[in-house]
């Protein structure tokens, strides 16, 4: 009955960040937010007895991800300004799209018979995941790393200060 609690607890955490985070009009106060939905998720990974991701999920998307997305806030006056509209003159289209994406995935969830099967976690669960991410999907992995590089070099040539 407790991980029901904590899982409840967590989801209503995560969402209701995850909402804040898309209708706060303060882009750092979102960013905040973000990082309370990253805890959220690792906090529903705990309790799938899955520590190794929860503790990825932690480093890498807050102590990494939402870091750099706090700092380029910080280093962007403009975004900051008083001045500057906040909000997409065409929020009531996202919000009806995420609407009805909802609907769908919602009967998708409850219309297929999802197999349950009660199992022990592998102890080597982490050996595993590491030998099918340098074995079996490498190719995958090694293209993510090279579009992260490209990206984070993009970054840098864009947010350079013009001589």
């Amino acid at each position: 009955m407790v991980p029901i609690i904590i899982f409840g607890l967590s989801s209503l955490v995560t969402l209701g960040a995850a909402l804040a985070v898309v209708t706060n009009k303060n882009i750092l106060h979102s960013a905040f937010y973000l990082i309370l939905a990253f805890v959220g998720v690792a906090s529903i990974y705990v309790l799938l007895e899955a520590p190794f991701i929860a503790v990825v999920q932690v480093m890498i998307y807050i102590g990494a991800i939402a870091i750099l997305i706090i700092f380029a806030i910080m280093l962007t006056r403009r975004i900051l300004s008083e001045d500057m509209i906040q909000r997409n003159s065409q929020w009531i289209w996202s919000a009806l799209g995420a609407a009805g994406l909802f609907l769908v995935l919602g009967w998708i969830v409850y219309s297929v018979n999802w197999p349950v099967m009660q199992q022990a976690v592998p102890e080597d669960t982490i050996t595993i995941l590491g030998q099918e991410l340098l074995g079996t999907y490498v190719v995958p992995f090694e293209i993510a790393s090279v579009l992260l590089l490209a990206a984070l070099v993009g970054s840098i040539i864009i947010g350079r200060e013009r001589e």
